[in-house]
């Protein structure tokens, strides 16, 4: 109910009205449940972790709301607040596809408890190439922040090197949300397919913003 009173976007609704309906499902839920619930997957699908009823139910609830206050909050006492104002729909847009993700993962773990064939890391990736995709086209438009971005102690340092590590990343992203789709073909590769991409991707951002900045430096010299 908190999340609903302090929102008053209609996408920040949406927001909110998705998270209280994981709430609202793991209170109708949480006395019909067993004790143990599957929480964890390997790479081939197959169950290798359980948490009680009571994190399995809310966790990702909890874990949703926290970053959404966050993702909410935060930005207002940035000190380039008015930059954040620039790509605000991309912002919201951003906040909606991950928690669309967050529940769609919650929705998977209730139903793994129902059928125990369900192949959660096939039906994971889809869900997580459309967040990292997404995450791509935000970067492309997002302005110079301390929150949000790829931020190094060069692109927070310079304007130009901001502008251009984003739309390195951008691409960058965008080619990493493709490639994890692969993994739904070579499921024994899944775990590699999905986190490789997006690990290298930001790795190689690092050292890019440093060079970009050290380039700049030397033509002012």
């Amino acid at each position: 109910m908190v999340l609903i009173i302090v929102m008053k976007q209609p996408t920040q609704i949406a927001v909110g009205l998705l998270i209280m309906l994981t709430y609202l499902i793991s209170m109708y839920l949480y006395p019909s449940m067993p004790e143990l619930m599957p929480t964890h997957w390997n790479q081939k699908g197959e169950v290798d972790r359980y948490m009680h009823k009571f994190w399995a139910l809310f966790l990702i609830p909890f874990i949703s709301t926290v970053c959404v206050l966050m993702f909410y909050f935060v930005p207002k006492i940035d000190p380039l607040k008015k930059n954040i104002a620039k790509f605000g729909n991309q912002y919201d847009g951003f906040i909606m596809i991950f928690t669309g993700y967050m529940f769609y993962l919650y929705i998977l773990t209730v139903i793994a408890h129902f059928d125990k064939n369900l192949n959660f890391v096939k039906l994971m990736i889809p869900a997580f190439s459309v967040l990292i995709f997404y995450t791509g086209c935000f970067l492309k438009n997002a302005k110079q922040n301390w929150f949000m971005g790829i931020r190094t102690p060069w692109t927070l340092s310079h304007k130009k090197v901001w502008e251009k590590t984003h739309k390195i990343g951008s691409i960058l992203f965008k080619i990493s949300g493709i490639v994890s789709l692969l993994g739904i073909m070579f499921q024994q590769y899944a775990f590699i397919l999905v986190m490789a991409p997006v690990i290298l991707s930001s790795l190689f951002l690092i050292f890019y913003s440093f060079f970009v900045y050290q380039k700049f430096n030397k033509k002012k010299a």
